[in-house]
């Protein structure tokens, strides 16, 4: 990515790297623990709700090229159950490591910006700033890639009904008399010739039943 612009060092989420020095191999080990930044998750389905904490392990290193940094995310994901529309929470834990690049500069400290063969890969790198570094997007990307697409309250969840949207993890037993649509319009023929054979038998008893007074 190109070269961070104006990083506040207030940001829970910028770190200062200058105590660690750039003599190859020094190292430096931090833990902090911030409010989860908005939309920190796959937006819709699962993520870090918005203020809840985050806590973070990491590891800087310095290397020849600049700062890689090694850390650990841990916090609680909540989001709903892809089958049966339940609350789901679950202990995060997003793993991720980027090197952080020294800027090329000139003897006054001044970056030096000159298009060349490289400047595409430039676009997927990470730069300092001033001896600072923004870890939030790459947190982004290492919660995202621990999270699941489609997180389910458990494994075995049936879901909800098809006919009535009862969740039926609560009743086992549930189910409704299915009818094959096939049948379903003989079976409406064969009641009206039904309710027909009532109404003429009912008109031949009354018919019998006059004859039977006039013979008598």
């Amino acid at each position: 990515m190109a070269s961070n612009a104006r990083l506040d060092h207030r940001n829970p989420l910028v770190f200062d790297t200058h105590e660690l020095g750039r003599r190859p191999g020094a190292l430096q080990r931090l833990n902090r623990t911030i409010d989860a930044p908005a939309d920190l998750g796959i937006q819709g389905v699962i993520g870090v709700p918005e203020g809840a904490p985050v806590e973070l392990e990491l590891r800087l290193e310095s290397v020849m090229e600049g700062v890689l940094v090694t850390g650990t995310a841990r916090a609680q994901a909540e989001g709903e159950c892809v089958r049966c529309l339940e609350p789901v929470g679950l202990e995060l834990e997003a793993d991720f490591q980027e090197l952080f690049s020294y800027p090329d500069a000139d003897d006054r400290g001044r970056v030096i910006a000159e298009p060349g063969d490289d400047a595409e890969d430039d676009e997927d790198r990470f730069f300092l700033e001033d001896g600072l570094f923004d870890l939030e997007p790459l947190l982004r990307d290492a919660v995202v890639l621990a999270l699941p697409m489609q997180p389910v309250c458990q494994e075995d969840c049936p879901g909800l009904c098809s006919e009535c949207g009862a969740r039926l993890a609560d009743d086992p037993d549930h189910h409704h008399d299915a009818v094959d649509i096939r049948w379903a319009a003989l079976q409406g023929l064969a009641g009206s010739l039904e309710d027909g054979e009532k109404d003429e038998m009912s008109g031949a008893d009354a018919e019998a039943g006059v004859d039977e007074k006039q013979e008598k």
